[in-house]
């Protein structure tokens, strides 16, 4: 069988842990930060979980994950 082809986006924004869950970096954290509160971009700074509506297609495009 042929090898399968990691999709190269994906392999730049997702990595996978040990229990099979997907890390993401979380969003909305690059431009406009003065108008963001502390708070806000506080909690956007750690690492977020794709969520398990969204986990298939992800990991299909990780095959080798």
């Amino acid at each position: 069988m042929p090898k399968l082809k990691t999709n190269s986006g994906a392999k730049k924004r997702f990595k996978l842990t040990k229990n099979g869950k997907v890390k993401r970096a979380k969003g909305y954290k690059r431009h406009m930060l003065e108008a963001k509160s502390s708070k806000r971009k506080r909690q956007l700074r750690g690492p977020g979980l794709v969520h398990e509506t969204e986990l298939d297609r992800v990991k299909r495009m990780l095959p080798y994950g």
